[in-house]
């Protein structure tokens, strides 16, 4: 994992705050893996809360949050409801993301 322990910690935190204690979270994509480089901050999230309202007012919180603790990087949040569409995305997060 291309993170250190404090930005995991940083994400951690702010994501289950914004998300519910329940959330499970997984950083997936190229800072998953030792091996690669650069990339973005992909993190996928299985919330804790069930509107869409809810959802979409904590994303934007979290990711506010996040850049002012983090700084300048792009971070992509991928949210699985857990409800309706089955993506493909949330397969490969799941299956290939390391849980945080």
């Amino acid at each position: 994992m291309r993170l250190t322990k404090q930005q995991q910690d940083i994400i951690k935190q702010v994501l289950l705050k914004h998300f519910g204690k329940g959330s499970e979270l997984r950083l997936f994509g190229s800072r998953a893996d030792d091996n690669a480089r650069g990339g973005d901050i992909d993190l996928y999230i299985e919330p804790d809360l069930h509107s869409a309202d809810e959802i979409i007012e904590a994303k934007l919180n979290a990711l506010v949050e996040l850049h002012l603790l983090l700084g300048d990087q792009k971070i992509d949040l991928v949210i699985n409801r857990r409800a309706g569409t089955v993506l493909p995305i949330y397969k490969i997060a799941k299956e290939s993301g390391i849980r945080l």
